[in-house]
């Protein structure tokens, strides 16, 4: 967050000292800037004002729990658990100050009252602190029927990266920051116009071109969590389980917002129903869309990305108001984008009178991935020459350049079959942004 932004919500806090909404935003803000000191003395004011209020109380114990102060983190616990018992959010924290101060029974009994309020909730630290064992779904072939199912296990994970270790890639960063992290960060102003914070983008473009990597990267620069949501998490051989699981993980990220919960080749869980047979699919598909809806449950503070290599194969209706109406195109990097990826590659590896800016150039149309196969096959090429000298030898130019004219781009293909539903098939201006990129005019 800029210093300004800092700058202009303390001057109206000063205008307006007992606005209660206003001074919670603003240590919310200071909180996301890592300016814990500042955030707390902002919650001690709204809790001064308000002094039952939920989300101050534990934000102040955030506050704390950042500073390492875990016994004045856990009286506010205590005083928000004594009006919410279950409240979640509060006794993830109080569970994780525990661990942090060794009490591991009384961590362990909160962490099992966490399970008991929400199943399919995991946190990869706390299992394999208390190590308990993982469910696994069990099958009966009696009269083709299953037993009993246990819930799914699904794993959280709080990514530690954020835009700055993405390379390149700046218009994709400046859509989703205007159009996601902004209304997730100014959640009030929002609101002040009818819009809620949330919402499903869909990322599409040539595979290999960082759209996992850039929907991780939201995660962290939101400080949310994340959901890597593959096929293997939703799909289930008995009728009914895969809705079931689909809609266990939007409750999931429903329980832990703010949530990105990301949905990798979703063109495969959401396929058009015009083209199938499939009954069974066609069900999985009107579940999604009721989750994405948030017909009945509350959807506020989640995003939803999808990534596809195909966004011509998946169904119409997702990309309805509500649902995918953010449609982001995931080009290859331009040459800015190549020379910051390469750089990020060769980072702490020994280099020698490399020109990043010549290498950039003869990449034009390279991903990401293929990017990484160039410099691993001129790694590959150095280490046979350092294993024959005992020595490590620096990579350089030379090596980089034989690499690239070994390793073809690999979006080629994608673009040949992309251009023409960008010609033939785009009444709705979807694929505009390819035709830009292949710089045709209709």
């Amino acid at each position: 967050m800029s210093s300004e932004v800092v700058k202009q919500l303390q001057e109206a806090v000063q205008f307006s000292p007992e606005n209660v909404p206003l001074r919670l935003h603003l240590a919310q803000v200071l909180l996301q800037d890592y300016e814990y000191v500042q955030a707390e003395e902002q919650y001690r004011k709204v809790l001064e004002l308000s002094p039952d209020h939920t989300i101050a109380q534990l934000g102040l114990a955030r506050t704390f729990y950042h500073q390492q102060k875990y016994s004045a983190a856990i009286v506010v616990l205590e005083q928000l658990e004594h009006h919410e018992p279950d409240h979640f959010d509060a006794l993830l924290l109080h569970c994780r100050i525990l661990v942090k101060e060794n009490s591991l029974q009384s961590a362990r009994d909160i962490y099992q009252h966490l399970l008991q309020l929400n199943p399919g909730f995991r946190d990869e630290a706390l299992d394999a602190q208390f190590r308990l064992p993982q469910q696994q779904p069990t099958t009966s072939y009696e009269e083709d029927e299953p037993t009993e199912d246990p819930d799914k296990v699904f794993t959280l994970e709080k990514p530690d990266m954020n835009f700055s270790d993405v390379g390149g890639m700046e218009r994709e960063k400046q859509e989703i920051d205007l159009k996601i992290i902004k209304p997730l960060q100014f959640p009030d102003l929002y609101k002040a116009y009818g819009k809620k914070a949330g919402g499903g983008i869909l990322l599409y473009g040539p595979p290999g071109c960082g759209k996992t990597y850039l929907a991780k990267a939201t995660a962290g620069q939101i400080q949310a969590e994340f959901i890597n949501v593959g096929i293997h998490d939703v799909l289930d051989m008995w009728i009914g389980n895969s809705e079931k699981n689909l809609h266990a993980l939007f409750e999931l990220a429903r329980q832990r917002k703010p949530c990105v919960l990301f949905f990798d080749e979703v063109d495969a869980l959401g396929a058009n129903r015009t083209s199938m047979r499939n009954s069974g699919a066609s069900h999985l598909i009107n579940q999604f869309l009721a989750e994405m809806d948030g017909i009945a449950a509350n959807n506020e503070n989640v995003l939803i990305i999808g990534a596809t290599n195909a966004p011509w194969s998946l169904d119409p209706a997702f990309r309805r108001p509500g649902r995918f109406d953010r449609i982001i195109f995931v080009a290859p990097p331009d040459t800015d984008g190549r020379e910051s990826i390469l750089k990020l590659q060769l980072r702490n590896k020994p280099v020698s009178d490399v020109d990043y800016k010549a290498l950039a150039k003869a990449t034009t149309g390279y991903s990401g991935a293929d990017l990484k196969a160039i410099v691993d096959l001129a790694v590959e090429d150095k280490l046979l020459e350092a294993l024959q000298k005992g020595i490590p030898q620096p990579i350089s130019q030379k090596e980089l350049v034989k690499a690239i004219k070994s390793h073809k781009p690999t979006t080629r293909e994608w673009f040949n079959t992309a251009r023409n539903y960008a010609l033939y098939s785009n009444e709705a201006g979807l694929y505009d942004d390819v035709l830009k990129y292949l710089d045709i005019k209709k």
